[in-house]
């Protein structure tokens, strides 16, 4: 048996922050994921809009200062459009702040991540190995791995995704409610520039979003039902082009594809308890929201971020196992998550209703937000991060 301080499942953007945020703790950390992530050629077709608020830690952690900075878009506008009339402009100049946030590449920020997981010498990665069994015994959890190794440590955090295998072996529930609905990715060339304007559309077919690449290229998520993305991704390439342009009303002129179009499903996500004795959860582990906010990679972050902070102020005594001192971390983290969940959720839902009654007045409240600028720049503070 390998005894740790800290045992992380899961690799990801959440696993592996948390991890290099502890590079100056002197933890013995034992990280176990599938592969070590790998950049694809070209473009990836994930990407994630990075709240300022998630630059500064990333930055804090010494991690930002390595990326590719050819590679991430700032946003310095942002429009919101309803499905009849209704619009919402945000402008970076208008906060006061230099942008609204940025989009990169998962992979950009995955591998540059594990780089610094690599040169950091409090860590042992454990790769192509899963977890096969867990017991948490009152001094540890104890982690068996499919090759018959086995990992002791105080605390074991998951961060192994929505299909979690640690919140499943630690008995913490997840409540799931499936939209329907897949979320089609892909990345385009764009005829016309962007500006570094992010735009949003709220439509029958569900929600779509143009998001910003360095250059005269943009990326694209739309959220729409089963049966529409599985139609959208059978297209040819000139058919999706052009359906994706006219969709976002031609605002970027002609499109040609640069990824192919992916599509994954959506659902709705709450874990009531992230910890649990010896065991705590973070990122999509621990949390699932639509991805009309972008806010997704943010939450997980963030969850990280507070994690560490607590790992890092505990003195030298404390069990950070003890579920008394997990709770902590819970508590941080409960009131951003449950508002981003029932925000988004709740802005699904008001446009996905078909009433008729609802419609004109969903656009009158965009458009009267618009006009109220206490109402936008409070919308604007949390995007940034500063609530």
């Amino acid at each position: 048996m390998q005894s740790f301080d800290l045992i992380i499942v899961g690799g990801g953007l959440a696993g592996a922050s948390l991890a290099v945020a502890l590079r100056e703790t002197g933890l013995r950390i034992a990280l176990v994921e599938k592969q070590a992530p790998v950049r694809p050629a070209g473009w990836d077709a994930r990407v994630y809009a990075v709240s300022p608020a998630n630059v500064e830690f990333l930055s804090a952690i010494g991690a930002w200062k390595h990326l590719d900075m050819t590679r991430i878009a700032p946003i310095r506008a942002m429009s919101v459009f309803g499905d009849a009339g209704g619009a919402l402009n945000f402008s970076a100049f208008d906060a006061g702040v230099p942008d609204l946030g940025c989009i990169l590449e998962s992979s950009l920020m995955a591998v540059e991540l594990w780089e610094s997981l690599k040169r950091q010498p409090g860590v042992t990665l454990f790769l192509g190995c899963p977890p096969a069994a867990l017991e948490v015994t009152d001094a540890a959890a104890v982690l068996q791995l499919a090759d018959g190794r086995t990992l002791a440590a105080p605390l074991l955090v998951g961060a192994d995704g929505r299909d979690s295998w640690v919140r499943g072996a630690a008995g913490l529930a997840a409540v799931n409610r499936h939209y329907g609905e897949k979320g089609v990715v892909a990345n385009f060339e764009t005829r016309l520039p962007h500006r570094n304007t992010a735009w949003q559309w709220f439509r029958d077919d569900g929600v779509l979003a143009y998001l910003p690449l360095p250059g005269n290229r943009m990326s694209m998520v739309w959220s729409t039902p089963d049966a529409r993305a599985d139609a959208l991704c059978a297209l040819s390439a000139d058919d999706f082009c052009r359906q994706v342009s006219e969709a976002g009303q031609g605002v970027l002129g002609d499109l040609s594809l640069l990824t192919p179009p992916a599509a994954f499903s959506l659902r709705l996500m709450r874990v009531p308890q992230m910890v649990c004795s010896r065991v705590a959860l973070v990122g999509d582990a621990a949390h699932g929201i639509h991805p009309l906010s972008g806010h997704g990679v943010n939450l997980g972050f963030q969850d990280a971020a507070a994690l560490a902070r607590r790992l890092l102020a505990a003195p030298a005594w404390i069990d950070i196992g003890e579920t008394r001192f997990l709770e902590g971390y819970q508590r941080e983290r409960r009131e951003e998550i449950l508002l981003m969940q029932s925000t988004t959720d709740g802005l699904r839902r008001l446009f996905a209703h078909p009433s008729p009654w609802l419609r004109p007045l969903r656009n009158v409240g965009l458009n009267l937000t618009n006009r109220l600028p206490v109402a936008k720049n409070a919308l604007v503070r949390y995007a940034l991060g500063a609530f």
